[in-house]
């Protein structure tokens, strides 16, 4: 019943995934309610009543508390979760996976699956190819996040100031013509959840410990996508036109960066599509073998439900 549930539907239908049986599962509040799913209408049911059907596979998007609660008891029955929280993905043992990166990794045994913070997802989709090729050393980002990662409360608080409406309030803060650099909590290192979980979760997914990165998260007022400058520096020199070539290859990634024709990536253009889009490709003027670069991509969609179709 929430944004990315909602588009979990979607993405199954759009993808004609090989459904025989839907089971729509939400909390108690919203046992009974209808969603509807290519064309046909479905009740919810509670996880009880999921669980005894037994189902092939679960995509979770109902928050760490819940994931850590229920996908043990889908898993015994033999279920296949895959979970967009956070709460399994620096769990020893289970698969942190974006498939462009590592999908080598999931096997039949797996029964939990972690599906990786949204802006780690964009940001490794880009990061992988070039690791291949030149080594990547470190990586600064600093993120441009949507409102629609934090919820609809958050969207609603957007349009409710833009509107002049007072109403309820997802953030410490006005978010309209305002940025907060704080995405989740902040932890006694000075750093939020969100930046840690980009830190850890981008060498599980890598499966390379040795990269180092540092992150700092920022929320601003747009909807349609996450946007990250994100600065690498490799063991190897690059060429820039190999780089962009690369790019033009890698699989999920669309090379936008044609600075001449103020062609560059921006959540506008990601809005509601399943690709992520790299620009502003250029050398890093003060440091060796270091490369600039901007991604972009739609948060509710490869930063999120896609990915968890994609696993799925």
């Amino acid at each position: 019943t929430g944004l990315v549930g909602t588009k979990m539907l979607q993405l199954l239908a759009e993808r004609n995934f090989p459904v025989t049986e839907l089971i729509p599962v939400a909390s108690e509040k919203s046992i009974g309610k209808k969603v509807s799913f290519k064309g046909k209408e479905y009740a919810i049911v509670g996880w009880q009543d999921a669980v005894a059907m037994k189902p092939a596979v679960a995509i979770f998007s109902a928050g760490g508390s819940t994931s850590k609660e229920l996908a043990p008891k889908f898993a015994e029955v033999g279920c296949t979760v895959i979970d967009n929280s956070s709460a399994w993905r620096m769990e020893p043992g289970i698969p942190l996976v974006v498939p462009e990166v590592n999908a080598h990794v999931l096997t039949a045994a797996d029964k939990i699956i972690a599906n990786p913070n949204c802006s780690t997802i964009q940001m490794v989709v880009v990061l992988k190819p070039l690791h291949d090729k030149y080594k990547i050393k470190r990586v600064v980002v600093s993120t441009y996040q949507s409102v629609t990662g934090t919820g609809k409360k958050a969207v609603d608080q957007m349009m409710n100031e833009r509107a002049g409406i007072k109403g309820e309030m997802a953030y410490a803060y006005q978010i309209d013509m305002n940025a907060l650099p704080h995405i989740d909590v902040f932890l006694e290192n000075g750093y939020t959840k969100e930046e840690m979980k980009m830190v850890n979760e981008t060498k599980k997914i890598m499966g390379d410990d040795s990269i180092r990165v540092t992150a700092t998260t920022v929320r601003i007022p747009t909807i349609g996508g996450h946007s990250e400058s994100v600065n690498i520096e490799f063991e190897k020199d690059f060429d820039i036109n190999e780089v962009r070539d690369i790019l033009s290859k890698a699989p999920g990634v669309v090379v936008v960066d044609d600075v001449k024709n103020l062609k560059y990536p921006m959540p506008i253009h990601a809005h509601d599509k399943d690709d992520t889009f790299v620009g502003r490709i250029r050398r890093d003027e003060t440091q060796a073998n270091t490369l600039n670069c901007w991604i972009v991509s739609d948060n509710l969609r490869k930063g999120a439900a896609t990915n968890a179709v994609q696993i799925a």
